[in-house]
């Protein structure tokens, strides 16, 4: 068959943004293979929005319920879904490269015995085979594959694939799901204070590094951040997260979250090899830095070069300005 399963993520009942990101990416495979798309969400009881999946191309909605499933259960979540994918005979499965996609995508394909293509910024189809782009050697490049087998299991780039509204029936069907999350138990999710963005799925990431002097200067990337109306988070360099500035979650970078957002403002970071890698494919990059030999300006689209301490509060007021018009 030519269908594709879009594997979709919610919390606390709700479908994530990822999700919608997946779906649009399903719809774009199926077209071409010339079949349906069908979103496929687990979950402990009814997910709310799941319909909208439909908004956004899928054919059919698939909601699969088990008490075990209300927090993400690796080996549970892995079971059913190469279970669902095996009885509907699915050209592809495809998934967000989040941090829960990329624990489940390689479970479900070595259940499936079918190949992986993880962090994909691009899908199509030739010959009727699945040719996927991803970013390779810390982004400097891009690696065409083409996918062969039965299956092929696809992660998304967050950020990359932007939700398109196509309208279908969107037929809904529940199913039970049988047996335990497995051995590993998520017991509880600990959430960012504030309502704060994730870094890998904000649309605007303002992020910092050792040019800031100490962690109470972060304060006016935060103010920048807010600046922007809730649609920026705060994300930070390996040498800032490493020194305990910030935490972990923040970091961008080859150890830390992969974006692409559709404005990266990069603040007192050089532009290690390292940081370059998880930000590269960001849409519009804005530097600012001191240095006006700092790698970060080879990949910026737009470089300033200056006392962070001076243009930061310039920037926020004007910005402040811009969204409050």
């Amino acid at each position: 068959m030519s269908h594709v399963l879009a594997v979709l993520e919610q919390r606390d009942g709700k479908l994530r943004k990822v999700s919608h990101e997946v779906v649009t990416g399903a719809r774009r495979l199926a077209d071409a293979l010339g079949g349906e798309v069908h979103a496929f969400v687990l979950g402990a009881g009814a997910v709310s929005g799941a319909g909208d999946a439909a908004r956004y191309g899928a054919d059919k909605v698939i909601t699969a319920t088990n008490g075990a499933f209300a927090q993400y259960a690796p080996e549970g979540f892995a079971r059913a879904t190469a279970e669902r994918a095996k009885t509907g005979g699915y050209a592809a499965v495809v998934l967000a490269a989040s941090a829960q996609g990329k624990d489940l995508g390689p479970r479900v394909a070595a259940k499936l015995g079918a190949p992986l293509a993880a962090d994909v910024t691009d899908l199509s189809v030739e010959g009727g085979a699945v040719v996927v782009t991803r970013p390779v050697y810390a982004g400097k490049a891009l690696l065409k594959v083409k996918v062969t087998g039965a299956t092929a299991v696809v992660s998304l780039r967050s950020n990359v694939f932007t939700p398109v509204e196509r309208p279908k029936a969107g037929t809904v069907e529940s199913i039970a799901v049988a047996g335990d999350g497995g051995r590993v138990v998520v017991k509880g999710i600990k959430a960012a204070g504030g309502g704060a963005l994730d870094v890998a799925e904000a649309p605007i990431v303002v992020s910092g590094g050792r040019g800031l002097k100490e962690p109470a200067n972060f304060k006016l990337l935060e103010d920048l951040a807010q600046a922007f109306g809730g649609k920026a988070a705060v994300g930070a360099s390996r040498a800032v997260v490493d020194a305990g500035w910030r935490p972990h979650g923040d970091q961008v970078g080859q150890t830390g979250k992969t974006v692409s957002p559709s404005l990266y403002i990069a603040v007192g970071i050089s532009g290690a090899i390292q940081h370059l890698a998880g930000m590269r494919t960001a849409k519009v990059i804005v530097a600012i830095n001191k240095d006006k030999d700092a790698p970060i300006f080879k990949v910026a689209d737009y470089g300033i070069v200056g006392d962070l301490f001076e243009i930061l509060p310039k920037l926020t007021e004007e910005v402040r300005r811009l969204t409050s018009a």
